[in-house]
């Protein structure tokens, strides 16, 4: 039976990478017949990816059959997975976020979770010599992930381990760093086709501080005016889409890539007290700039109060 490899729902670049590239290291290295698999639409910087590296898009799946064999990659929390993953026979979990729990097997799985700025740097090392064999667009894919994922290096998730990897790949490429990252953001600066409801989903995780739910949704961007010109019809449908994804808020926050800062939108007093709990921010207005705020994971999850 074929095994499906798929991320996390809202896929990103790393989410629409990972499953190809090791849905390619299982068929071509391991003869395990396997197929990646996306849990929603790529964004436009994933899609960027695709077209430049030839990649066929991934189909998209609702959900899984009972006993289906899959690798969960870029993700370990039930919340990012298809509503049945439970009832699926889960062979292995590759990620580099924390541990959320939930997920249930049906028997001992490998398990490689480390605190990596990309899914892909860890897929590199669990390869290790057959890493070697990958075609030029699989590690197109890969440096793609590592690009985005550190923001071409300036997140502080970065590690050594990650430059490295993308450094080696990109001259094995023939790739300018600076060049194809700047063609990646812009790609991802393009937003100009989707709706509010879905910039607010397109990016972003479900998480629970005490009793209050939100939806933390980032938007990275070399061009934040283009959104924050948007903020006041963001802000209005950010009660639609809190209502109907059973959340309390939804927290949106417009990375400039560039400058290194992040605006948070201040739609109410809810999210004026997270800002100033969270961040020791002093809101006036209905923005607030927070200087050094790149990183979902390591910045704005861990230290959310209300």
């Amino acid at each position: 039976m074929t095994t499906f490899v798929f991320g996390h729902k809202a896929p990103d670049t790393d989410s629409t990478g990972a499953p190809i590239i090791w849905a390619w290291y299982l068929n071509e290295i391991k003869g395990i017949a396997a197929e990646p698999k996306l849990l929603g639409e790529p964004n436009t910087e994933a899609a960027f990816m695709l077209q430049r590296w030839n990649l066929d898009k991934p189909e998209i799946i609702q959900d899984v059959a009972e006993g289906q064999p899959v690798v969960i990659v870029d993700t370990n929390n039930p919340a990012e997975l298809p509503p049945s993953i439970n009832t699926a026979d889960i062979q292995a979990i590759i990620d580099h976020h924390k541990l959320f729990g939930g997920i249930e097997t049906k028997s001992p799985i490998d398990i490689t979770i480390r605190p990596l700025a990309c899914t892909v740097t860890l897929m590199h090392d669990l390869m290790g010599d057959a890493a070697a064999e990958m075609p030029e667009a699989i590690k197109g894919a890969m440096l793609s992930c590592i690009l985005s994922d550190t923001l071409e290096f300036r997140s502080p998730t970065t590690t050594v381990i990650d430059r490295e990897l993308a450094e080696k790949l990109a001259g094995e490429l023939g790739v300018s760093i600076p060049d194809y990252a700047a063609e990646m953001f812009e790609a991802k600066s393009d937003v100009s086709a989707f709706s509010d409801a879905e910039l607010l989903r397109m990016d972003s995780k479900e998480y629970a501080v005490g009793d209050t739910k939100f939806r933390v949704s980032v938007l990275e961007t070399t061009a934040p005016g283009v959104l924050l010109d948007r903020k006041a019809s963001l802000m209005d449908s950010m009660v639609g889409v809190a209502n109907e994804d059973g959340v309390d808020q939804v927290l949106l926050f417009v990375i400039d890539i560039l400058n290194e800062e992040a605006t948070l939108l201040v739609p109410n007093d809810l999210v004026k007290t997270v800002a100033e709990k969270s961040f020791a921010a002093k809101v006036d207005g209905d923005t607030v700039v927070l200087p050094g705020i790149m990183s979902r994971k390591k910045q704005i999850i861990p230290n959310l109060a209300v």
